[in-house]
């Protein structure tokens, strides 16, 4: 795991260019305390930069920006490939050479034999780009799921590209605008959705896309995308399958050359790792977990008998409302763009780390991929009864507005938003999910860029597979709320404590064999087909009522964090009683000063 960043131009002398690329690989020093590296060419207008957190093959040989020996393909890397040593022997199988232990040398010799078609190999969490100095071309890619991210601005015949939003900000190229469609869908989501970032003319690579660049232009293509298609099967066949892909997946995530360990909820998901695990490694695990005063937000007694039960090293770390108040301005300053959340995996990230932890594992993704939402119950209904409403003419249009505009709480006034739209799951998630109404993120916007007319109502972009509802459901929560917010927010805040976070059911092979299932048995309610698929779950975690993991914001951003969140100047009519509200425009307000100084 790394930061890795880079430009790619036709126009900057090589002075020039080494002074940008070490502006940027300073502001990703955090992702890689333990090494950095530059590349420079000499026949071309290009710069590498690299900052190295180590966990495979900790020896110098894993030193980056790498190159092939005759010098004619260098990487930078950031991520990890999980079967990297089934493809290394069979590249030696077929004559390759290799001088290190890295996955990071598997990637040069596989793109060196197959170029682009060497993203199909890759197992694992990645964003890197390759430079050929001969053909004077730069390849660049994100893994299936957007696990890592990847941001890239481009000007004319000039690219930069970095791990962080920050660091290409560092470059000192580009204006530094407020982009109107990321502030609104952050207004309405409460996360930037790719491509957009918060800044105009910046974009983020979308998951699954490669590209290329060349001094003509820049190529990109799809290459992989999430195919719910169902397939016969049996109950007792959907829980073998899952059990076998589980399995897989998580022996495959302990892939390491140092210690790993596990975040600890007490949740469904967590504990399912930990169970897998506890049975597939040898060594003693490590779990971490946070708790707090509050009794009806704290998990921490629940993980506690957790790791108990499977024989885990457990640490716990009591967060008070004062103590949580002492990590705020660290948390403010590890932001790379605003989010509703992030600030739980800021807290346990630095508790593992703290402990000398460099790799640890997440439950993320259980509940998108086993239905373990609310969103796949309520988003059907939502649907149906609004198809009912649009029977009666002019009934669902005028209903909505009137909602939209004197609905007496921020729900009912985005409901207005959706009854008013053709009734679709992705417009029922965005309003379900969402932040903001339309009206309200309209006239805050205006506060930030008055001068621009409003923008046209967000709806999360939705390809048009032939699915099931629950399956359109599913498709959402992968591709919108885990990929925007919680993978981003799991990355750049684990990164700020040097820590790696691994998320064992974010796997595109465990996705691809869980995703023939039919919806009716894989979203069966309550994670049904988790559950009976790890029989090790003790029935003391099934039977508890979900929570999430969740810190008691309203209580302290009502009390000791006040002078953090209050004063808020937003339009008339717009209510910031949900704490995640306030939450949203004080995190804006704060990044937003910080960035445009």
């Amino acid at each position: 795991m790394c930061g890795i960043a880079g430009i790619l131009t036709v126009n900057q002398h090589q002075g020039a260019l080494e002074t940008i690329v070490r502006r940027m690989q300073t502001a990703l020093r955090h992702r890689g305390p333990d090494d950095s590296g530059i590349y420079l060419s000499t026949t071309a207008h290009v710069a590498l930069a690299h900052t190295r957190l180590a966990i495979l093959d900790l020896s110098p040989a894993g030193h980056q920006p790498m190159s092939t020996p005759d010098g004619r393909y260098w990487i930078t890397f950031n991520g990890e490939i999980y079967n990297f040593q089934q493809l290394r022997s069979h590249l030696i199988s077929q004559g390759e050479q290799f001088y290190s232990q890295t996955d990071t040398e598997v990637i040069l010799k596989l793109y060196q034999r197959f170029g682009s078609d060497c993203v199909e190999s890759l197992r694992g969490m990645f964003a890197f780009a390759i430079w050929d100095d001969l053909e004077k071309i730069c390849f660049l890619a994100r893994d299936p799921l957007g696990i890592k991210p990847l941001y890239y601005w481009q000007s004319g015949s000039t690219l930069v590209f970095a791990s962080e939003l920050k660091a290409i900000l560092a470059s000192g190229l580009p204006a530094i605008n407020l982009s109107m469609e990321g502030l609104y869908a952050y207004l309405i989501s409460g996360s930037v959705p790719e491509p957009y970032t918060l800044i105009e003319g910046i974009h983020c690579l979308a998951a699954g896309h490669w590209l290329y660049w060349q001094r003509e232009g820049v190529t990109k293509q799809l290459y992989w995308e999430i195919n719910f298609t169902p397939a016969t099967i049996s109950p007792l066949e959907a829980q073998e399958k899952v059990r076998t892909a589980l399995v897989d997946s998580i022996q495959h995530h302990f892939v390491s050359d140092v210690p790993v360990g596990i975040f600890l909820s007490g949740g469904i998901d967590s504990t399912a790792i930990l169970a897998l695990a506890t049975q597939t490694q040898k060594e003693q695990l490590c779990t971490y977990s946070i708790a707090f005063e509050e009794k009806q937000w704290n998990e921490g007694e629940i993980a506690k008998q957790v790791a108990t039960e499977f024989g885990a090293k457990h640490t716990e770390y009591k967060l008070t409302a004062s103590s949580a108040k002492h990590l705020l301005p660290k948390f403010l300053e590890a932001i790379d763009q605003p989010s509703i959340d992030g600030f739980n995996t800021f807290c346990v990230s630095q508790i593992a780390h703290e402990n000398g932890t460099k790799v640890v594992l997440s439950g993320l993704g259980g509940d998108e991929l086993f239905g373990g939402y609310h969103s796949f119950q309520k988003i059907p209904q939502m649907v149906t009864y609004s198809k009912q409403l649009q029977a009666i003419p002019l009934v669902n249009t005028g209903v909505g507005m009137a909602l939209a505009h004197w609905g007496t709480s921020p729900k009912i006034k985005r409901l207005g938003d959706f009854l008013q739209k053709i009734p679709s799951s992705a417009a029922a998630y965005s309003s379900l999910r969402g932040i903001f109404s339309h009206t309200e993120a309209c006239a805050i916007i205006r506060q930030y860029l008055p001068d621009q007319p409003p923008p046209n109502a967000f709806i999360p972009n939705f390809q048009g597979q032939n699915l099931t509802i629950e399956d359109q459901v599913s498709f959402l929560e992968l591709s919108c709320y885990m990929r925007n917010q919680l993978l981003r927010d799991s990355d750049v805040m684990s990164m700020f404590w040097g820590l790696e976070l691994r998320v064992p059911l974010v796997d595109r092979n465990l996705l691809e064999a869980v995703a023939s299932i039919p919806s009716h048995i894989r979203l069966a309610l309550g994670k049904q087909l988790l559950i009976t698929s790890v029989p090790e779950l003790p029935q003391w975690v099934v039977n508890r009522p979900k929570q999430g993991f969740s810190f008691p914001f309203d209580q302290w951003i009502a009390g000791e964090w006040q002078d953090y969140f209050s004063p808020l100047k937003t339009p008339k009519n717009i209510s910031l009683k949900p704490w995640y509200r306030r939450w949203s425009l004080a995190i804006l307000k704060y990044w937003w000063e910080h960035i445009s100084g």
